[in-house]
Order: C-alpha cells, then sequence, then structure tokens
C-alpha cells in the first residue's frame, strides 16, 4: 500500500462515498466514524445494535480481506505500541473536540454542504502541510 493506485483510490471513493449516501438516505443517518463509535460508548436506548454492527462490520471487513483476497493487510508500525496509544487518544480527544473525524467532515459533511465541515476540513488541511514543512523541513525528519 505504498503505492499509489488511481483505479482502485477511485473505486474505494466511490465506496465511501456511496456507502454514505445510502446511510443518510436510507436512515437519515451521517456516516461519521467518530459519532457511530462515540455513540457507544454514551449508548441511547434502542441506538446500540445499528452502531455496533456497523463498527463490526468495519472490523470484519478488515479481517476478511485476506481471507478473500490470498494476501495480508501490510502494516508498518514505524513507532511503538505506547506511542500508537498516546497518538490515538489524541485523536480521540481532537475528534470529540472538532464535531468529528477529518474523514467524517471531509465526505459526509462537506456533501452535506455544511460550512461548519468547510472550515474543518480547511483547518486540518493546513495543519497538515504546515506538520509536513516542519518535520521534514525544520527538523529534518
Amino acid at each position: 500500500m505504498t503505492e499509489f493506485t488511481p483505479i482502485s483510490g477511485l473505486i474505494g471513493g466511490i465506496l465511501i462515498g456511496v456507502a454514505s449516501v445510502l446511510m443518510l438516505w436510507g436512515t437519515g443517518r451521517i456516516t461519521g466514524i467518530s459519532g457511530i463509535f462515540g455513540g457507544l460508548l454514551t449508548p441511547a436506548r434502542g441506538d446500540v445494535s445499528w452502531r455496533a454492527a456497523f463498527i463490526a462490520g468495519l472490523v470484519l471487513g478488515g479481517l476478511l480481506w485476506p481471507l478473500i483476497t490470498g494476501t495480508s493487510l501490510p502494516v508498518d508500525l514505524q513507532v511503538s505500541w505506547p506511542w500508537m496509544l498516546v497518538a490515538g487518544l489524541l485523536v480521540g480527544f481532537g475528534t470529540r473536540l472538532g464535531g468529528g473525524c477529518t474523514s467524517g467532515h471531509g465526505v459526509c459533511g462537506i456533501g452535506r454542504r455544511s460550512m461548519r465541515s468547510v472550515v474543518a476540513v480547511v483547518t486540518f488541511m493546513i495543519s497538515a502541510v504546515v506538520t509536513t514543512y516542519v518535520v521534514r523541513h525544520l527538523l529534518g525528519a
């Protein structure tokens, strides 16, 4: 997964978009993963089963892929598990603070013409550009 393949990227993007539209049309719910998962942490009555099924489908999809294709998922962790845990907690905090994750704002929010999501995505992109510049050019990593 280190090489850009436009066809698989296009197909994957289309599948994500179609799934998001079907979720919105079929249930009236937004396919924001952080919101769906967050709803499992603070469950409301009658609101757990669809959330659990959605998250289980994501996990099962990753687990079934190697069985279906005969290839393993390429995973190359370049940091230790404690750093991954810290990073995950920071992402979770940022997601709650920002009212959603980057992909949720980008796919679902902008697709719904949410100005809040447009501002969030622009902020994410500027932050990514600045961080990349600092890490690669100022810190020399």
